[in-house]
């Protein structure tokens, strides 16, 4: 599903505050003509869907612009919150429309149970996100990552994951994504003998 939102140009010498109470959310575009930006406003009913669609840095938006009569893809990259309420002060954009490639973190997402948890060892997921470069046009939801077959003391590495066609990992190759750790060892409860001869034993000291 492509995730969209309608931008206007801000009006030069309007108030945040101002803009909040009449229902818009100032919010600026970077990276759509070089080094410029525009300082835009998006309803607040629309930054509210936006942001249940799309996830910062993650999510790829079509910016719509009808003053300025441009649209395209762009990166959420920042969302200004009050800092206990929710309330949204500001967005940021950077525009991907006229990239070659972009650099991107995807979130890793783990298919499967692996053979080695079923066995009773636990699931080390070091690694939620990974670093990818890939075209603006093509950029992954998550990386999927089949865990099913991995016993106990594997490991999966960057460099061992498959990648979406046109994706390459820009994270350490010898990073561990994840490890199958055993099971920690309990220690042994005494046999009835075993007690005995502590008990006695402890009765000769005394």
């Amino acid at each position: 599903m492509e995730v969209k939102v309608e931008c206007h140009k801000r009006a030069e010498g309007s108030k945040p505050k101002a803009l909040r109470r009449e229902g818009l959310i100032p919010a600026t575009l970077y990276g759509h003509q070089g080094a410029e930006s525009v300082a835009l406003t998006v309803e607040a009913k629309a930054v509210e869907t936006l942001l249940k669609e799309a996830d910062i840095n993650h999510t790829a938006v079509q910016v719509n612009i009808p003053d300025l009569s441009w649209n395209g893809r762009a990166l959420l990259r920042e969302v200004q919150t009050h800092p206990w309420k929710p309330i949204v002060y500001h967005l940021s954009f950077f525009s991907v429309a006229t990239q070659d490639t972009i650099q991107i973190s995807l979130p890793v997402n783990l298919v499967g149970t692996a053979f080695g948890v079923k066995q009773g060892g636990i699931l080390e997921h070091v690694m939620t996100e990974l670093q990818v470069e890939c075209a603006p046009d093509n950029i992954p939801e998550t990386i999927d990552v089949d865990i099913s077959n991995l016993d106990i003391g594997a490991s999966v590495h960057v460099n061992e994951i498959i990648l979406p066609a046109g994706a390459t990992a820009m994270d350490d190759p010898q990073r561990p994504v994840l490890n199958i750790l055993g099971a920690p060892t309990m220690p042994a409860e005494p046999s009835e003998a075993e007690e005995t001869t502590s008990l006695l034993s402890n009765a000769e000291e005394i």
